[in-house]
């Protein structure tokens, strides 16, 4: 059974840092794509950022130089380093998994490789 639990979020000042945290177990995230996404109240989910089985990084224009994902296989952590948050970062993020190699963050903005994702940690930027 897989599941991913997502840690980390909070509230924090505009220009503030945090990292959020996904636990990952019944899944190899050394074999397969994992992401993150976030969905504002009254939004469309939002792809975030992947991290593919080759390593293959990809951002959203909105967080690129800002965001940095990474994974530790021993720990099968996925990680989110976010910095110089903005408000429009405020949203529930999500951490997802794809039973697939390959991926690109906009493959969650229509829904595809999200075979497996968590209940999510809230980021919340104030201005």
């Amino acid at each position: 059974q897989v599941q991913l639990v997502e840690s980390g979020g909070g509230s924090v000042q505009a220009g503030g840092s945090l990292t959020l945290s996904c636990a990952v177990s019944g899944y190899d995230i050394s074999t397969y794509c994992m992401g993150w996404f976030r969905q504002a109240p009254g939004k469309d989910r939002e792809g975030v950022a992947t991290i593919d089985s080759i390593g293959i990084l990809s951002y959203a224009d909105s967080v690129k130089g800002r965001f940095s994902i990474s994974k530790d296989n021993a720990k099968i952590t996925l990680y989110l380093q976010m910095s110089s948050l903005k408000p429009e970062d405020t949203a529930m993020y999500y951490c997802a998994a794809a039973e697939q190699g390959l991926c690109h963050y906009s493959d969650y903005d229509s829904g595809r490789n999200l075979d497996y994702w968590g209940q999510g940690t809230q980021v919340t930027v104030s201005s």
